[in-house]
């Protein structure tokens, strides 16, 4: 009976509105690090990705009046048009632009589902369906690479099943280190003998994060799933250790209800009953309702609130307030994304106009972030912070009648056309992709052969060892209609972008062999739920909105082309640290975004 008095409690004081830790007063000089205990500029940075958030989106919403608090953030901000996320445009390497700095190329997260031709399998089976394979030492192996739900506890929980967590919030706890890809030049007295590699280790630039907590910064960040404490950037440890309070709970685990959670926009997290019940009962995870969603979101929001109101997520404990923290939200990605029951998400148009369900989605992200100002000016911390509010990816395509999906329009997938040739590597053996028989892998056509979520608006083909990339591409080329094919990127096209594929010294292991982008509007996971979808390099994917705001700022608007990976070195800047600490602005040359000036001792 105590242990449940404890969860309660625990319970209650995440989903309730926070408390004002401190009366009155500006706290702005409590938890400042470094040179910055100084009385101007800023001391902290507030970073919000809105993923699928289009840079169209933000001029809609404003302009339309059902974005006021965005609209009032704009009035303080530089508003970029022309702003580019990562490519390929999935959340992991589109998170990691923003936080490194980097590209692909640098940092080495190409997709959540990806390949490595140096890596041993797991130990364990992920439960999405990556097989868990031999680890040889000392030489390479190769294998399917997995940091998303699938290497938690248990994924059907929205605490990933970290062992003793409270309900909502497993972290890094949450991930299941038997289930990670593994290193076979690391010893490892468990896991077959070979180390698991970490996500903040699996990636090879270091972060923001890293930089300011080096610097005796406080640092926080919530996401959608354990491994994307990745943030941290690498340590070369089990522990994240450069993100002071993380917060993740699990956005692909089963709806519950969540009693005294009430969303941004009024709506209610529970419905009475015995049991109570979410306010979308219909038995899925999160991400298959647009009422859910929300409540999601929400836990996040909350977490953010307590945070600037001096605690940690959970609000149970005081923490200094954070110079660099922030959240990512769902509601609009599944807003644009999501059939639920035959409602479509969406737009209704080629200009971007919002279905009924997505302008819910974007007005509640609006309201939210309503809540974040609000409790910055309440604890008198908004005149010197920054907020960031951008998107790890876009979404395509927005025009409704460029949708085709598998079995309607195109007949298969490049995956499938491969595999049914002996191009690709052949589960399990010898560093296997995905199980093709996992439920969500089927296509109208049956499974999806070898890649599996690596195929969404794009195509990432890593071949088996051996095989002629050439033939494989005229094979694609062969296929073109029946795949949408718009464009394929191999051998000298594929590295203008990234490494050459292949194994070290001469060769990059994550690189794909072939990358396929489809025709615009082209979808190739197959799933009747979904009308949208991420990843690709088409302008639907990739122009995301991107708007920088601090009280001290003038209106402006930069129509010249930028990118999120120009947020990293910014924030830096902005808080009086060198960009330069980034291995990606020495490496990769990445410059802070134009048209902005801060009191810097490195402008």
């Amino acid at each position: 009976m105590a242990s449940r008095k404890l969860l309660l409690i625990s319970l209650t004081s995440l989903l309730a509105i926070p408390l004002t830790a401190f009366a009155g007063g500006d706290r702005d000089d409590d938890h400042s690090f470094g040179h910055l205990n100084r009385r101007d500029g800023i001391r902290r940075v507030l970073l919000l990705s809105i993923d699928g958030m289009h840079a169209l989106d933000y001029l809609n919403c404003v302009n339309g009046g059902y974005c006021p608090n965005l609209g009032a953030l704009g009035q303080t901000g530089v508003n970029y048009t022309r702003t580019s996320t990562s490519k390929p445009s999935d959340s992991f390497p589109g998170l990691m632009a923003i936080v490194t700095g980097g590209t692909p190329r640098l940092v080495g997260a190409f997709y959540d589902v990806a390949f490595d031709r140096v890596l041993a399998p797991p130990f364990h089976d992920t439960s999405n369906g990556v097989f868990s394979g031999p680890c040889n030492p000392n030489v390479a192996n190769g294998t399917t690479t997995e940091y998303e739900e699938g290497v938690e506890f248990d994924q059907t929980l929205l605490n990933g099943g970290a062992p003793g967590a409270s309900l909502t919030d497993g972290g890094v706890q949450s991930i299941d280190r038997s289930r990670l890809p593994r290193d076979p030049f690391t010893p490892d007295a468990t896991n077959g003998g070979c180390a698991p590699v970490y996500p903040w280790n699996f990636i090879r630039a270091n972060t923001i994060y890293g930089v300011i907590h080096a610097a005796g910064g406080y640092t926080a960040w919530s996401d959608k799933h354990g491994v994307y404490a990745a943030v941290s950037g690498p340590t070369g440890t089990a522990i994240p250790g450069n993100v002071d309070d993380y917060y993740s709970p699990e956005v692909n685990s089963n709806v519950i209800a969540l009693p005294g959670l009430t969303t941004a926009d009024g709506l209610a997290c529970s419905v009475a009953g015995n049991p109570p019940t979410p306010p979308d009962n219909n038995g899925g995870a999160w991400t298959d309702s647009f009422q859910n969603i929300r409540c999601y979101d929400q836990l996040k929001v909350n977490a953010i609130l307590n945070e600037i109101d001096g605690k940690t997520h959970l609000g149970i404990s005081k923490a200094p307030v954070p110079n660099i923290f922030g959240m990512n939200f769902q509601a609009v990605s599944v807003g644009q994304k999501l059939i639920e029951k035959g409602v479509k998400g969406g737009y209704t148009d080629a200009a971007g106009t919002p279905s009924a369900s997505l302008k819910t989605a974007i007005v509640f992200v609006d309201d939210a972030i309503g809540q974040m100002v609000a409790e910055l000016k309440k604890q008198g911390l908004l005149e010197h912070t920054l907020l960031v509010v951008t998107a790890k990816h876009g979404q395509s395509p927005i025009d409704p009648n460029r949708f085709e999906e598998v079995g309607k329009g195109i007949t298969t997938t490049p995956a499938d056309v491969l595999a049914g040739a002996g191009f690709m590597p052949p589960p399990p053996i010898g560093g296997a992709p995905e199980n093709p028989n996992t439920p969500d892998k089927m296509t109208p056509t049956g499974p999806l052969s070898a890649i599996g979520p690596t195929q969404d608006d794009i195509s990432l083909l890593w071949l088996a060892t051996g095989a002629d990339t050439t033939a494989a591409v005229n094979l694609l080329e062969q296929n073109g209609t029946a795949i949408g094919l718009g464009q394929i990127f191999y051998g000298p096209s594929l590295e203008p972008m990234f490494n050459a594929p292949g194994l070290p010294p001469n060769g990059d292991p994550r690189t794909p062999d072939i990358i396929v982008q489809p025709n615009p509007g082209v979808i190739y996971t197959g799933s009747h739920k979904k009308q949208e979808e991420h990843g690709g390099f088409a302008q639907d994917d990739t122009n995301v909105m991107m708007l920088i705001s601090n009280p001290s700022f003038k209106a402006s608007t930069v129509t010249t082309f930028v990118e999120t990976t120009q947020v990293a070195p910014t924030i830096l800047k902005a808080l009086g640290l060198d960009p330069s600490n980034l291995d990606a602005v020495r490496k990769e040359g990445t410059s802070a975004l134009p048209g902005l000036n801060f009191k810097s001792d490195h402008d």
